[in-house]
């Protein structure tokens, strides 16, 4: 695997993509950080780890507002904004993009996923509703998405149980993953039945399998 980082201008300023290459890649997932974090988030980090192996090349996308070094993120519409005008850039490779993120980065990736023509969406973390405000579900943005979408989500989330998502069957289909005994950023506390690299590993393996899977 080798790794590059690649600045890219887009109207809403300087965004920055690392790569995490296969020595033989037939796609790129492209996932983009939450509004609380960057891209050393431990489930980026672990799919860029693992996923080169099976072929599968990992662009972790940094916004302009994360590159510039402000601490709050930008509004959606300028997230957006920023995303599209980076699109170019990850499809350069000539190879089939899947469009993704955790948290807010998840919903800039549903969100704009069908307009820019993206192979599949993997929402990590997907913000179902600010946490204990069910009533402002966000779900439209998942089942609106337009792609093969999977969700992949700790059962221990504030911002949305897995038992609170819609059916994959109402609306745009889509599969999730749960991930036992873990929170918002895929933390799982010490007492838990499992291991943090437990988590992560079913992460991993979920993607992977998911990415295997899409008719690309």
């Amino acid at each position: 695997m080798t790794t590059r980082t690649e600045s890219v201008d887009t109207p809403a300023g300087e965004a920055r993509i690392t790569w995490h290459r296969a020595p033989e890649p037939r796609l790129v997932l492209a996932v983009g950080h939450g509004a609380g974090g960057g891209i050393e988030a431990r489930d980026l980090r672990a799919l860029a780890a693992a996923l080169p192996a099976r072929g599968i090349t990992v662009a972790l996308v940094e916004q302009p507002w994360r590159v510039a070094g402000k601490k709050v993120a930008a509004a959606p519409k300028v997230l957006d904004e920023g995303w599209r005008g980076l699109w170019p850039a990850l499809v350069e490779p000539g190879l089939p993009v899947v469009a993704g993120g955790r948290s807010a980065g998840a919903r800039v990736a549903c969100r704009t996923a069908a307009g820019l023509g993206a192979a599949g969406v993997l929402a990590l973390a997907f913000p179902l509703h600010p946490p204990g405000r069910p009533e402002k579900s966000r779900a439209g943005e998942l089942t609106g998405a337009g792609r093969p979408a999977l969700v992949v989500q700790g059962d221990r989330d504030p911002f949305g149980r897995p038992e609170e998502f819609p059916p994959p069957g109402e609306g745009q289909p889509y599969e999730l993953v749960e991930v036992a005994y873990a929170d918002h950023g895929f933390a799982v506390p010490k007492k838990a039945d499992t291991t943090q690299e437990a988590a992560l590993s079913t992460i991993t393996t979920a993607v992977g399998e998911w990415l295997a899977r899409l008719p690309v």
